[in-house]
């Protein structure tokens, strides 16, 4: 009953805000650079941080470091989608909101060059999650595939986390979904969307790679995690700034150039990563069978841009 009564909460606050940012105007208008053609509502995704607050608030203050660092990030990254914010500022923040997470792990007992390491890490991590938020579905599709696999491994293999913040996460998702997981979408998930969910799954892995000090478990983020550095490596190369806006990942030249429907590209960075995390339960040996997805997964998009970039350019 509690999670019936959590979804329709979060239906009602996602149209309460679609209220709200109607009459504020925080919108995505398209540009030269979007994957899109018409101005639509930004910040949606806003309902992922409301869910976590939802579980906070009910299941008496768990995980009180987190949920400070989630409210720190959400709300820079918010005030960005409303007003734009310098990066610089917006990374500080990021940084210290990874920070107060660490504090929830406790990984400031490790050596500072450790957790100096691994802070940089997530933090890049939260950042790319957002630059692979750019068209319909994709950062709502792909988050519920790697939720529900955090959910299946809580319940049958290791309790790692509270399951509940886990399944109010995967409610959070499908209620995002159901707006944006179309053809046309209500909303965009935004800088809000991206960043606060990419920080609820890196706690979730986090918690789950803490509990079974098994690093293999990185492999529920190998598709979005080769795009993203791939798509770096080759900006740097082409000598581009890091923080500007582009169309070079995979997924944009298939939706932009390649003109395939925005949800058909969704559903297929869902389904890749699907496979790749059920082949992940089969494997005998883990550590090898995650080289082997992040060696092919590197195979196919460099096969991919060396097929498909010169459409990009032209």
């Amino acid at each position: 009953m509690i999670y019936i009564i959590t979804i329709l909460l979060l239906f009602a606050v996602e149209l309460l805000y679609f209220r709200i940012a109607d009459k504020f105007n925080i919108i995505d208008k398209p540009n030269e650079r979007s994957s899109h053609s018409q101005v639509t509502l930004r910040g949606g995704g806003i309902i992922f941080y409301i869910g976590v607050v939802v579980y906070f608030i009910y299941y008496q203050f768990t995980y009180p470091w987190f949920f400070a660092g989630l409210t720190l990030i959400t709300f820079i990254s918010f005030l960005d989608d409303v007003r734009s914010i310098p990066s610089l500022f917006r990374l500080i923040i990021q940084f210290v909101g990874t920070g107060l997470m660490f504090f929830q792990w406790e990984l400031f007992a490790m050596p500072w060059f450790l957790w100096l390491g691994a802070l940089v890490i997530c933090t890049g991590i939260i950042n790319a999650y957002n630059f692979m938020d750019g068209i319909n579905g994709i950062t709502g599709g792909y988050s519920l595939v790697i939720a529900g696999a955090l959910w299946y491994v809580n319940e049958k293999i290791v309790s790692f986390a509270d399951e509940k913040l886990i399944i109010i996460l995967i409610l959070s998702l499908l209620v995002f979904n159901f707006f944006n997981f179309r053809k046309k979408a209500k909303c965009f998930a935004g800088d809000v969307g991206a960043t606060s969910v990419a920080f609820i799954l890196i706690f979730l892995i986090g918690q789950l790679i803490i509990k079974t000090d098994d690093f293999s478990y990185l492999v529920l983020l190998a598709v979005y995690g080769v795009d993203a550095v791939l798509t770096i490596v080759h900006r740097i190369r082409l000598k581009e700034p890091l923080m500007e806006a582009h169309r070079k990942h995979m997924y944009q030249i298939m939706a932009n150039e390649l003109k395939m429907p925005h949800i058909i590209v969704s559903l297929i960075y869902m389904a890749v990563q699907a496979v790749i995390i059920g082949g992940y339960f089969l494997a005998s040996n883990h550590y090898l069978y995650f080289a082997v997805v992040i060696v092919v997964l590197m195979v196919v998009y460099l096969g991919f841009m060396k097929k498909y970039f010169h459409l990009h350019k032209a």
